[in-house]
């Protein structure tokens, strides 16, 4: 699937928080989850997104909601959490609000949920993992 076309003044808005947000790069997470680190993986995409695939080992914390239930969801605001999104900008909006709301280890996946399809990595269908 290609990459969505953004309006430019999203992309504009994107690429000024992206100086001030971490990312972290699809093979960071794999290698994270194989070892067993402890981190939030977070889906923010909609919820009818989730429903048909997301990465596996991931919960779903919705963009338009995530300042809401966060603090419920993940009240540790030192926990590390990566977000991700469909190929990376909502993610990075995301990881701008929960830092200014004090969470201090959060990363945006770069690549999104494309990306971590392109490379074969497990994701759960249908609220169940592929055979």
């Amino acid at each position: 699937m290609a990459a969505k076309q953004h309006n430019p003044a999203f992309e504009a808005l994107v690429e000024s928080l992206r100086t001030q947000v971490s990312e972290c790069t699809i093979d960071d997470v794999r290698s994270w989850q194989q070892a067993g680190r402890a981190f939030f993986f977070v889906d923010v995409r909609e919820d009818h997104e989730f429903a048909q695939d997301h990465a596996t080992g991931s919960m779903h914390i919705g963009r338009g909601v995530i300042e809401r239930d966060v603090e419920t969801l993940i009240p540790n605001k030192a926990a590390d959490v990566v977000l991700y999104c469909g190929g990376g900008y909502r993610s990075v909006l995301a990881a701008d609000s929960l830092q200014k709301m004090g969470y201090t280890n959060v990363r945006s996946m770069i690549g999104g949920i494309r990306a971590w399809r392109e490379a074969s990595l497990p994701l759960t269908v249908s609220g169940k993992a592929p055979p």
